[in-house]
């Protein structure tokens, strides 16, 4: 198994470690999110550095920079499935429409982990 190490950094730093990253070779493993126990999202960008896992995280942010442009898809696909689930904004990547939510989930508004189930099934679950 390998080793984790956790780094904290700022919005800023982003795109300078996803560069130097890309041009070391290192690989992009994934990029996961969660709102922790205040509400606060937490973005986590993990790399493959051989023996161990480098996480570079960041907290509190509701507007990132994408990476897509330096990791394609392994990025775009991710960013956009945190944007849809957690409502996180990523810069300069098209999230004109939904990876998995129905278009008209709660008007446009609202995202999976932030609303009450008893919200979605009252918008989008046809009473019998």
């Amino acid at each position: 198994m390998q080793e984790n190490k956790k780094i904290e950094i700022t919005r800023e730093e982003i795109l300078p470690v996803a560069r130097r990253m890309r041009e070391a070779g290192q690989k992009l493993v994934m990029i996961h999110g969660y709102a922790d126990k205040e509400g606060a999202n937490v973005v986590t960008y993990d790399y493959d550095m051989g023996p161990c896992v480098e996480s570079y995280e960041i907290r509190g942010e509701t507007v990132l920079p994408s990476i897509s442009e330096i990791y394609d898809q392994a990025a775009a696909w991710p960013e956009r499935e945190l944007n849809e689930l957690l409502g996180i904004t990523f810069e300069n990547l098209d999230m004109s429409k939904r990876l998995f939510m129905p278009e008209n989930l709660l008007d446009g508004q609202g995202h999976i982990l932030v609303t009450p189930l008893s919200e979605l099934r009252e918008k989008n679950i046809p009473e019998e």
